[in-house]
């Protein structure tokens, strides 16, 4: 059976486990890298709601959770026609808390886009 099929040379079975196991930890370290990423940022923010007051403003209510330390935070939100074009923009520096600002439109919006916040060393808004 030797002659006609080969031997098992079980080096290339230890190689592959190998492989496949340096691989799984390296996967698993980004893994948690990332989580630990997104999870540990220094600025939060949630939409609370927002309101259509007239053609060219909508006030937006948003809550922010800044943590100690945080420095150089934005937050920014969109407004929205009805055709999903911005019609406005708002960047602002928040507070610590429920934040309402107005944000000024071209046309009437009927819907606000948040975007989000970050701090300095915060690149994806949250």
């Amino acid at each position: 059976m030797a002659d006609r099929y080969g031997t098992n040379r079980g080096g290339r079975r230890v190689v592959l486990i190998a492989v496949t196991v340096a691989i799984s930890i390296v996967f698993l370290g980004w893994l948690g890298w990332a989580a630990w990423f997104d999870g540990t940022a220094n600025a939060k923010s949630q939409l609370q709601g927002f309101s259509i007051d007239d053609e060219h403003s909508t006030t937006v209510r948003a809550l922010v959770s800044i943590e100690d330390g945080a420095e150089d935070v934005h937050c920014r939100a969109r407004a929205l026609a009805e055709d999903k074009s911005v019609v406005g923009e708002l960047r602002f520096t928040p507070t610590d808390g429920l934040n309402v600002q107005e944000l000024t439109t071209e046309r009437l919006a009927v819907s606000v886009d948040w975007i989000g916040c970050t701090s300095e060393g915060q690149s994806r808004p949250q």
